[in-house]
């Protein structure tokens, strides 16, 4: 029985996640070669001060990315 752990930030619509699932389960059953009904899969979703990726939690990185498109139209300006 496969079972598929999916880590996610919040934001996923119900139906992206039923549609991964879909298309997770499809891949699983085409390339193991097992039955749909084994396969089992655990979305859990993370919210942005919850997840980080060299030491900058991901609400961090996005602050930041905000900050720099300020600062560059700002320059254009």
């Amino acid at each position: 029985m496969p079972i598929i752990e999916m880590h996610l930030m919040e934001g996923r619509t119900v139906d992206q996640k039923r549609r991964v699932a879909v298309a997770m389960t499809e891949a699983i059953v085409r390339e193991l070669g097992v039955p749909a009904s084994t396969v089992r899969i655990l979305i859990t979703q993370h919210g942005g001060d919850d997840f980080s990726v060299g030491g900058v939690t991901m609400t961090q990185r996005r602050e930041n990315e905000s900050q720099a498109q300020a600062a560059a139209a700002a320059t254009r300006s």
